[in-house]
């Protein structure tokens, strides 16, 4: 399986023959392009010509942060794996609104399960969350009962955490240590899948949930969210009460964010995380939970053919 590949200074990234490297005043450092599923800039990063030549020919893709870590655009390779078709149906089914419809009270139903089995893992309580229904006749409707679904998660989370406090989301910019964490993690996920989404034929685009949106990859939103308690909490909580995240990990300006070194320590426990593999209860082998995000895409392939009804992950660990 291939990794991500995370870069946290200014540089930039360029060819010598068939090898990408990262080059600034203190270092050369080459890239394993070949086992890199894709590439996260934390720092203004350049791309020479004969670097995006590299990146095209492997499909590799670059997606940039800014210091806060919230997601600012990506270089996309050309497409490697499109197909009509299935743009096509996927399209039909946003389309049609009780299609579309029964796709977006599936997102949140994996959002919940996901922040139940979670809770369930840490022997927190999860009724509060375990009670709530998931319906609605809008996406906006159910949307609300995701947000709903999250103000819960939030204030049982901010329990779990022995060192830091936490009162709920703030954003743009955060303005404590667990919400600068949050802001990384969401937008690495979301990264993350938007370059497995790419590997599945469907338009990243085209969303169910979440309203797709100029300049936007929607559809990795609807994926990412399911994927967020299970991935980026669990990171965030055990990096905290294990203090291998602490106070000297964070600077300040208008808001709060990682420095060098805590964004290191963050990113290597989220890729961790990420990598991490899991029996399957279909497959009856171990798959990571990268893996998962991808095959949320292919069941909605084959949900938009016909074969098999879609129904979001259930997370069981």
């Amino acid at each position: 399986m291939k990794k991500a590949y995370y870069i946290t200074q200014m540089g930039t990234l360029e060819r010598k023959g068939n090898t990408l490297f990262f080059v600034n005043e203190n270092e050369k450092r080459p890239i394993p392009i070949n086992s890199t599923s894709e590439v996260h800039c934390f720092k203004p990063v350049s791309l020479t010509s004969g670097a995006i030549r590299l990146l095209s020919e492997k499909n590799v893709p670059v997606h940039f942060y800014n210091k806060y870590g919230y997601y600012r655009g990506s270089y996309m390779p050309a497409e490697g794996q499109i197909s009509g078709t299935v743009v096509i149906k996927q399209a039909e089914h946003y389309l049609n609104p009780e299609k579309r419809l029964f796709i977006a009270r599936q997102f949140v139903e994996g959002i919940k399960a996901s922040m139940v089995a979670f809770l369930k893992s840490q022997r927190a309580d999860y009724k509060p969350i375990a009670e709530i229904t998931v319906e609605g006749s809008s996406p906006a409707e159910l949307m609300g009962v995701e947000s709903q679904l999250w103000q819960e998660f939030y204030s049982i989370y901010a329990t779990l955490l022995k060192y830091f406090d936490f009162s709920g989301r703030n954003r743009r910019p955060p303005r404590d240590e667990v919400n600068a964490m949050i802001s990384y993690g969401n937008s690495v996920l979301y990264g993350i899948a938007l370059s497995e989404i790419r590997k599945t034929y469907l338009h990243p685009a085209i969303s169910f949930l979440h309203e797709p949106l100029e300049r936007r990859y929607s559809l990795a939103l609807d994926v990412a969210d399911i994927f967020k308690p299970i991935t980026v909490f669990r990171v965030i909580l055990r990096l905290v009460n294990r203090r291998q995240i602490r106070e000297e990990h964070f600077e300040r300006d208008l808001g709060v964010m990682l420095n060098r070194e805590g964004l290191k320590v963050f990113l290597s426990e989220l890729n961790d995380e990420l990598g991490k593999r899991v029996l399957h209860p279909r497959f009856r082998r171990k798959v990571s939970i990268r893996y998962l995000i991808r095959l949320e895409g292919y069941s909605l392939v084959k949900h938009f053919f016909g074969d098999r009804e879609y129904k979001s992950l259930r997370a069981w660990w």
